[in-house]
C-alpha cells in the first residue's frame, strides 16, 4: 500500500498557526487582559511613630505701635517712611502748634507776675507781723488804745490772706504752664520702641484728629505665624510643641519655631483651628508681614505598633483598607487607622499584625481576582 502524500503546504501554515496562536497566548498572558499585574509590596513594621499635624498661615506682628496725634491739629512734619529704622524715643514728626507756644510765652509772664505779686504779700505780712508786735508792747504800756491794736491785727490777717491768695493763684498758673507744656510735647510723634516703621498714612498738611493713628513701628523680634489647622486633625495640639516654619519666600531654608498659644475661639466656617507660632530666633531680614508660611509640628512619638505606608491606603464602600497579599492574592482588608507622620507612615490601630505583605502601588486598578506580579523590594509568590 502506499502512503498518503503529505501536503508541505499545509504542514507550513498548520506550524504557522501553532506559532501565532502560542505567541498570542503569550502576549495576552503577559501585557493582555490576562497578564499579571505588577504591583510594589511592603511589610507591615512594628514601630512608634511621631504625628504630625500641617498647617497654613501668614507672618504677623505681635504688637504694632499705632503713633497718632493726642489732640486734633494739622501735620507739620513726618520725617519717616515706610521701613525706615527708628529708636526708642526717636520724634518720627510733629503736630502743627499754631499758637500755643505763645500761650506758654504768656503762661510764663504771668506765672512770674504771681510771683512778684506773692513776694511782695511776703512782705506785707513780714511788716504787719513787725508793727503788730510793735503795737502791743505800746498797748501794754497803756501809750495807745485797744482800738489802734485792733487795727494793727487786722492788717495782719488781711496781709495772711493776700499772701495766701497770691501764692494759690502763683501754684494754679504754674500747674496750667504744665499742663500747656506737656500739651506741646503731646504735638512730638515718638517712637516707643525701637524698629522699624511699616506704614505712613498721612502727608504734612493733613488735618488730624486726636487718637488717629499715621504711622505704625513694629520691632522685627516681634513676629509670629497666624496659623490654622484642620479641626478633624488637630487632636494633640498644645503650647510648647516645637514648629517647622517653611516660608513662601525662603522655601529651602526651614526655620525653627514654637507653638504659644491655641486661640480659644475657633473658625466655624472653614473648620479650622488657630495657633501662634512664634519663631525661635528671628529670621534676618525679617519676613514681609501677611506672607504666607508652611508649619509642621510634630506630637510626641506613639507606642509601638504596625505602621503602613500612606501610599498603600484604598477605599471601598467607605472604609479604608490595603491590599494584602494572600496565597499569591490580593485581599482587600478593611482597617483603622491612626496617626501619620511627615514620612507618609500612617498607624495602623486594627485589621493588620507586622509582618503582613500588603501592596503598596500596582499599574491598574485591582479586584479579588486579579493576577499579581510583585516588582516591589518585598516579593510573594505569583497566583497560579
Amino acid at each position: 500500500m502506499k502512503a498518503p502524500r503529505i501536503d508541505r503546504k499545509r504542514v507550513l501554515l498548520a506550524a504557522l498557526a501553532l506559532v501565532l496562536l502560542g505567541l498570542f497566548l503569550y502576549v495576552a498572558l503577559q501585557s493582555g487582559p490576562l497578564a499579571r499585574i505588577p504591583v510594589t509590596t511592603a511589610r507591615v513594621e512594628e514601630a512608634s511613630i511621631r504625628p504630625v499635624r500641617f498647617g497654613i498661615g501668614t507672618v504677623e506682628a505681635r504688637q504694632i505701635h499705632r503713633i497718632g496725634p493726642a489732640l486734633t491739629g494739622r501735620l507739620l512734619r513726618l520725617d519717616v517712611e515706610v521701613g525706615d529704622a527708628v529708636r526708642a524715643g526717636q520724634v518720627l514728626g510733629e503736630i502743627d502748634p499754631v499758637d500755643l507756644d505763645d500761650r506758654i510765652q504768656a503762661q510764663v509772664a504771668a506765672l512770674s507776675r504771681a510771683r512778684v505779686l506773692a513776694r511782695e504779700s511776703g512782705i506785707r505780712q513780714d511788716r504787719a507781723e513787725v508793727q503788730l508786735r510793735r503795737y502791743e508792747t505800746l498797748l501794754k504800756a497803756s501809750a495807745i488804745s485797744e482800738e489802734t491794736a485792733s487795727d494793727k491785727r487786722h492788717e495782719l490777717k488781711l496781709a495772711q490772706a493776700a499772701l495766701e491768695a497770691a501764692t494759690r493763684e502763683a501754684e494754679r498758673l504754674q500747674a496750667e504752664l504744665a499742663a500747656l507744656r506737656a500739651q506741646r510735647r503731646n504735638l512730638a510723634l515718638v517712637s516707643p520702641i525701637d524698629g522699624f516703621v511699616l506704614t505712613r498714612d498721612a502727608d504734612p498738611g493733613t488735618i488730624l484728629i486726636a487718637g488717629q493713628a499715621i504711622v505704625q513701628v513694629i520691632a522685627p523680634g516681634a513676629l509670629w505665624i497666624d496659623a490654622r489647622f484642620d479641626q478633624a486633625g488637630s487632636a494633640g495640639l498644645s503650647a510648647g510643641l516645637a514648629a517647622r516654619i517653611v516660608l513662601r519666600s525662603r522655601g529651602r531654608e526651614p526655620v525653627e519655631g514654637r507653638i504659644v498659644r491655641i486661640e480659644p475661639v475657633a473658625d466655624a466656617i472653614t473648620e479650622e483651628l488657630l495657633a501662634k507660632i512664634a519663631f525661635d530666633a528671628p529670621p534676618a531680614p525679617p519676613p514681609a508681614l501677611g506672607e504666607l508660611a508652611e508649619t509642621t509640628v510634630e506630637l510626641p512619638p506613639t507606642p509601638p505598633g504596625p505602621v503602613v505606608s500612606n501610599a498603600a491606603l484604598r477605599h471601598q464602600d467607605g472604609r479604608p483598607g490595603v491590599w494584602r497579599i494572600q496565597d499569591g492574592r490580593p485581599v482587600f482588608v478593611p482597617i483603622r487607622v491612626g496617626a501619620a507622620d511627615a514620612r507618609g507612615m500612617v498607624q495602623v490601630l486594627d485589621g493588620l499584625n507586622a509582618g503582613d505583605l500588603v501592596i503598596v502601588h500596582s499599574a491598574s486598578p485591582l479586584t479579588a481576582r486579579s493576577r499579581v506580579r510583585a516588582t516591589g523590594p518585598a516579593q510573594a509568590e505569583p497566583a497560579a
